[in-house]
């Protein structure tokens, strides 16, 4: 039995939009995006690994019903994700005489949704555009949402704004041809809203992680569709994260902290980051006495079977110590007042946002780990 398609809507008042998932989406494509469109074009921004894959697919797809696509290709990885790509995108943008009417498509992962989703916000005074993501971490989380934007010297998605998109279409068929790593990175977002919200979610993880790693297309479509579903839920109760959206940056406060510390380099991917950092989160709770000491080992357990980057020790290269992680943790966009953030649990499915984290916990979980690299 193959996947179906499905629906999960977005409720933004008059700004809501549909998230499609399932297979085959490309190919119907221009029948999904061509309502949207004042004119028959568009503009399609992606990277230079989805276009070698699948870009011929999407042209295809959009040329079905007469929509006329024209392609713009950026370097593929996080280095992209600048000021300077970004300066380049919006000229390109705009000799490609993109209107304020016309509509832009994001194809490609997380990096590419951010980047061309700013540069859809500022283009203009701001322009519509379509997530179209490429990757299980872009499917379940950086697609959906509305954050956009780029990273600083000082820190991961310090500029940016919310720009919510049109629609979504997130085509299960394309992670078929991720690297295991890059799924595994994206593991971690699907995992983390089990762990934030909803222990049943978690609990059907455990027993279905390992054939969604070994490509039932059922089982990924079902994973994306709660995924997005908790998303959507989340989003349009806190659309600008000043409450309850917070809880989905679960093991993020130590994960971008690390991705800095790494150069935002191949040596981490995000997703990995946030499973290392989730599971710092949960041995923090468990430190502080928040927890139950056999949530963390449920959530290392879990992580060591799917077979994730999910400890410091499996980041290759130097680390600084547990007082330079804490200072490029500072650079946290959750910062208030100076004041970190933390999401922590107090078990399965319980997380919660704090300011008062006990700081001396955090650097005893924080030492231990990194004495686990030897």
């Amino acid at each position: 039995m193959g996947a179906e398609r499905v629906t999960v809507e977005v409720g933004l008042g008059d700004r809501s939009y549909r998230i499609e998932i399932g297979p085959g989406l490309l190919a119907e494509a221009g029948a999904l995006i061509g309502p949207l469109l004042p004119r028959p074009r568009t503009v399609i921004v992606t990277d230079a690994t989805v276009a070698a894959l699948h870009l011929p697919a999407l042209e295809a797809g959009l040329g079905a019903a007469g929509i006329e696509a024209h392609a713009v290709v950026l370097p593929a990885g996080e280095a992209s994700k600048s000021m300077h790509q970004l300066a380049w995108l919006v000229e390109r943008l705009l000799a490609l005489e993109v209107e304020r009417d016309d509509l832009i498509i994001a194809f490609g992962g997380g990096v590419i949704g951010d980047l061309a989703g700013f540069a859809a916000a500022v283009l203009r005074r701001g322009v519509d555009f379509v997530q179209i993501p490429t990757t299980l971490l872009a499917q379940v989380d950086s697609s959906v949402g509305g954050k956009t934007g780029v990273n600083a010297p000082q820190g991961k998605n310090l500029i940016g704004a919310f720009h919510q998109p049109r629609l979504v279409l997130a085509d299960i068929s394309v992670l078929e041809t991720l690297s295991g790593r890059e799924l595994l990175a994206g593991y971690a977002e699907v995992a983390k809203y089990g762990l934030l919200g909803d222990a049943g979610f978690f609990a059907w993880l455990e027993a279905n992680g390992p054939g969604l790693r070994d490509g039932d297309a059922v089982l990924r479509a079902e994973a994306v569709r709660r995924s997005c579903a908790m998303k959507a839920a989340i989003v349009g109760r806190d659309e600008r994260e000043r409450g309850e959206r917070a809880l989905l940056n679960l093991g993020h406060t130590f994960g971008h902290a690390l991705e800095a510390a790494t150069g935002y380099s191949a040596r981490l991917l995000h997703g990995e980051g946030v499973a290392v950092g989730t599971g710092l989160a949960f041995a923090a709770s468990a430190r502080m006495g928040l927890c139950p000491q056999e949530a963390p080992s449920r959530v290392a357990a879990h992580f060591a079977d799917m077979g994730m980057v999910r400890r410091l020790a499996d980041i290759p290269g130097e680390l600084p110590d547990a007082e330079g992680l804490i200072r490029l943790m500072g650079q946290d966009k959750k910062v208030r007042q100076g004041r970190l953030a933390f999401i922590l649990a107090r078990d399965i499915g319980e997380a919660f946002l704090t300011r008062e984290a006990d700081m001396e916990a955090i650097r005893a979980v924080l030492a231990e780990a990194l004495a686990e690299r030897g």
